[in-house]
């Protein structure tokens, strides 16, 4: 009795092999949900909620972008927001493992300083600053948040000032200038 059911998980663990089965697509981005927020509207029939959720995307190799998606379900909210991040992506320009130059940028009340680092340096950043800064492939960075620190407003500030940046072969063409 022991041999037959031996026999029945033996032939259950060989899987068939399907003719039409579709490649597993590897994607390239990975999001991160750096705040959801809600309200809550009060009507005759009750409450009605709606969400709002910021999303930021990135390869790790340079390229970020950042959503914000609206809905009346959490869920859709997120995928609403990593659609438009997906959307708009800014390649950021770097220097090895660190960005090129240091840069200040406000967005609403939140001001943040972005630095270059040394090698080994890590990322040296919080809250919604480290999300963008990680996403985008930049490991050596010192960065410090000021003002408000409302995530939504920090991540924009953030995302500004990293489209802020220019290489040295960009700021040399535009004095006319060739590179040294």
């Amino acid at each position: 009795m022991a041999e037959q059911h031996k026999k029945k998980i033996e032939n259950t663990e060989e899987t068939p092999v399907v003719a039409n089965a579709k490649p597993e697509v590897v994607d390239e981005f990975e999001d991160r949900l750096v705040s959801v927020k809600f309200c809550t509207k009060v009507v005759k029939g009750g409450k009605n909620r709606s969400y709002g959720a910021l999303v930021v995307v990135g390869d790790k190799n340079g390229r970020v972008g950042i959503g914000y998606g609206k809905a009346n379900e959490n869920a859709d909210a997120i995928r609403k927001g990593t659609e438009q991040a997906r959307k708009h992506l800014y390649k950021v320009p770097m220097h090895g493992s660190t960005i090129t130059h240091r840069v200040e940028k406000s967005f609403g009340g939140a001001r943040v300083m972005i630095r270059p680092a040394s090698e080994g340096t890590g990322v040296i950043a919080g809250g919604g600053m480290r999300h963008v800064l990680e996403l985008a492939g930049i490991k050596d960075v010192l960065a410090k948040s000021m003002g408000a620190k409302n995530p939504e407003n920090v991540v924009k500030a953030t995302f500004n000032a990293l489209k802020s940046l220019r290489t040295r072969e960009q700021i040399l063409a535009k004095r006319d200038r060739t590179v040294l």
